[in-house]
């Protein structure tokens, strides 16, 4: 049926044979990984960035409320 065992055998034999073919058909596959990865890559630093800057602005926020509280006891 299909041997595991012979199978890097041929691949390696096809991109003996034919390298043109093989980088080809490789990277027609590996693309769309590579273009998927990338902007999976960019939505995550988006997100990160808003939540670094929402975090920035709740720490802002708590700094104010504790120096109005400050200035009350004083």
């Amino acid at each position: 049926m299909f041997d595991i065992k012979a199978w890097p055998a041929y691949v390696v034999e096809w991109a003996a044979k034919d390298p043109w073919g093989f980088f080809t058909t490789v990277n027609v596959f590996l693309t769309p990984l590579f273009l998927a990865s990338a902007v999976l890559s960019w939505k995550l630093a988006e997100m990160m960035e808003a939540r670094e800057k929402e975090q920035k602005k709740k720490q802002k926020y708590q700094e104010n409320i504790a120096k109005a509280e400050q200035l009350k006891m004083d």
